[in-house]
């Protein structure tokens, strides 16, 4: 039984492939177009998976589509009235889906009818839903669904037992957990798509002094967890604008908060005013509101469920900071988050949502790594190697995995800044030990060293270790594995000065826990480094530059080439490049413990 899901006209589109109920491929359309978030429609990312199978679109016996119009169609026919234009734009989304047909015929240039495969439409947080339990571990849970907005619901919440769902009860729109992060968001002067988990990382850095203000913004609701003070917001009265059907663009959101909120708060900042205090602790605010109604929603649902697990999807499920106190919050005691839990992760919910609750077959898959993208041949990388502008100044060697693993640790333990490309890419939006850039955690300076030098972002946002899964106990509070970087713990009081460069100013970490079994590779380095340190943590950030988490060796030797990374590992190959005086002297000395948490810039 061969399935495809299709997140389409969307953001963060992408598709992924279920044979037989094994997840063959799962990839974002954007580290093909190199669009962040990219919408429209996922042709790249289809021809991969198909790739990946050897087969073609001809085998496909099923077609998952994470949207459907008939959901809330009462909903939707009165908003059509009040908001004329936001239901034109409605209807011109729905006639695209209507034409998935067509578009995949041109995309495989073959005859609409050679195309024989059923169509499933499958309502949005439903897809969220099977997303996160049909792959989980566990075969009864909990299940959430939290996010902005999809098929007029913004939450949704389920029993699942099996190859079954029940749902328990949705939050309709305009209430929605998400737009209110991202109203807020805009309101501190954040308004790129996808900018909320820098208010996330900024909010660490404040206090909670608006708290009683943001108890009027997001109020408890008897059955639902959560409303929203509507006198905050337009998106109700205009609809959420959004312009995402364009692949070759980054989606976009118009305003949703109003100016009662800037009454109340006092003027939005500007892009690029300072960030004041003011503004640290409304994002410190506006983060503990979400994570009361957060936690009310959760604990609510444990009293229908008296489940000891939960499955956790959609954008909100994406705050690490909230799912790290779900333990000490809520009676669950296991928590289960896929790596792609947002809206790119729908393809993947789709395709099993009619493979276990539409076609009733039985599970037999666990989502327990991400690494579900494309990957290279050595040879590959080789003829990528020589056709870029790597010269013989340059140091390159073909290495073993064992010389690898030691050479490159002992460059990371010198305080070098490591670009790390192996295996198969990272399904979802985290850098995972196959597309990372990774540094020494020992070195105080090393998070300044790494925005100065290759990432070029805002201070306050933190870097992220990743840890041997069995040493997780010794630095963290809790041990509780967390593979996908979904969660934040709080690192052990006496270790933060071990690990003082992806240490959050608010003694937390939003850790990778690396097993054996899963990333081998992965897991022998930081074991080397283990040995040579005493530290078996990594800092780990994405392989990228304001772009796309890269995919391909070319882009790989480009990103390496254009920032100031000294040394990269491109599969077997290991490229050094010339040691720069200014470089070795400025940013590589002894590693330095001194106090892990300085104040972050004013500006950003």
């Amino acid at each position: 039984m061969n399935i495809l899901g299709i997140n389409a006209y969307h953001a963060n589109s992408s598709a992924a492939l279920v044979c037989d109920g094994q997840l063959v491929s799962a990839v974002e359309e954007e580290r093909f177009n190199r669009v962040k978030y990219a919408a429209g429609f996922p042709t790249h990312a289809i021809r991969h998976c198909l790739a990946e199978a050897g087969m073609t679109i001809g085998e496909i016996e099923h077609i998952a589509i994470p949207r459907d119009p008939w959901a809330r169609v009462g909903t939707k026919l009165v908003y059509a009235v009040r908001m004329p234009r936001f239901a034109l734009d409605r209807f011109r989304a729905l006639r695209r889906f209507t034409g998935i047909h067509e578009e995949l015929a041109r995309a495989f240039d073959v005859a609409p009818e050679a195309i024989r495969a059923q169509y499933h439409r499958v309502e949005h947080h439903l897809a969220h839903l099977a997303s996160a339990f049909f792959v989980s571990p566990f075969d009864q849970a909990a299940v959430l669904s939290a996010d902005g907005l999809g098929d007029f619901a913004s939450t949704m919440w389920a029993a699942g037992e099996g190859n079954r769902l029940e749902v328990n009860g949705a939050v309709a729109f305009p209430h929605s957990l998400g737009l209110y992060y991202t109203a807020l968001s805009q309101y501190l002067g954040f308004w790129k798509f996808g900018d909320e988990y820098k208010v996330m990382g900024l909010a660490a850095y404040g206090e909670p002094a608006y708290h009683r203000e943001f108890r009027r913004i997001v109020r408890p609701a008897n059955g639902q967890g959560f409303s929203l003070g509507l006198e905050y917001f337009c998106h109700h009265r205009t609809g959420p604008e959004m312009t995402w059907q364009d692949s070759g663009k980054t989606p976009v959101l118009g305003r949703l908060f109003s100016p009662y909120l800037e009454k109340r708060l006092g003027d939005a900042r500007a892009e690029t005013e300072p960030v004041a205090k003011q503004h640290k602790d409304i994002a410190a605010s506006l983060q503990i509101a979400l994570e009361e109604a957060y936690v009310r929603l959760l604990n609510s649902l444990w009293q229908k469920t008296h489940q000891k697990a939960v499955c956790l999807a959609g954008g909100v499920a994406f705050n690490c900071v909230a799912n790290g106190k779900l333990f000490d919050q809520t009676p669950f005691t296991e928590v289960y988050v896929q790596p792609a839990a947002g809206d790119g992760g729908l393809s993947v919910g789709a395709a099993y949502y009619v493979h276990h609750q539409i076609l009733g077959r039985p599970r037999s898959f666990v989502m327990d790594h991400a690494y579900w993208g494309p990957q290279f041949t050595s040879e590959a990388i080789r003829l990528a190697l020589e056709s870029s502008a790597i010269n013989d100044s340059f140091k390159i060697q073909k290495l073993s995995d064992e010389e690898l693993v030691r050479r490159t640790a002992g460059h990371i333990a010198d305080g070098k800044i490591v670009g790390w490309f192996q295996g198969r890419a990272e399904w979802g939006p985290r850098a995972l030990g196959n597309r990372s850039i990774l540094a020494d955690p020992r070195r105080v300076e090393m998070k300044d060293t790494l925005n100065r030098r290759i990432k070029h972002r805002e201070s306050f946002r933190p870097f992220a270790p990743s840890i041997l899964e069995e040493a997780t106990a010794e630095y963290f509070e809790r041990s509780h594995p967390s593979p996908f970087m979904n969660l934040a713990y709080a690192v052990r009081p006496e270790k933060r000065a071990a690990i003082p460069a992806p240490t959050h100013v608010d003694g937390t970490g939003r850790l990778q826990t690396v097993s054996r079994r899963n990333n081998p590779l992965y897991w022998a380095l930081i074991k080397e480094f283990e040995k040579l340190t005493g530290v078996p943590v990594l800092l780990n950030t994405s392989f990228n530059e304001n772009e796309p988490i890269v995919l391909k060796p070319q882009e790989a030797i480009d990103c390496f080439l254009r920032t100031r990374m000294d040394v990269l590992a491109l599969g077997k190959y290991l490229i050094e490049k010339p040691e720069n005086g200014e470089q070795a002297a400025g940013d590589r000395g002894a590693p330095n413990t001194r106090s892990p948490n300085p104040e972050p810039s004013t500006s950003n």
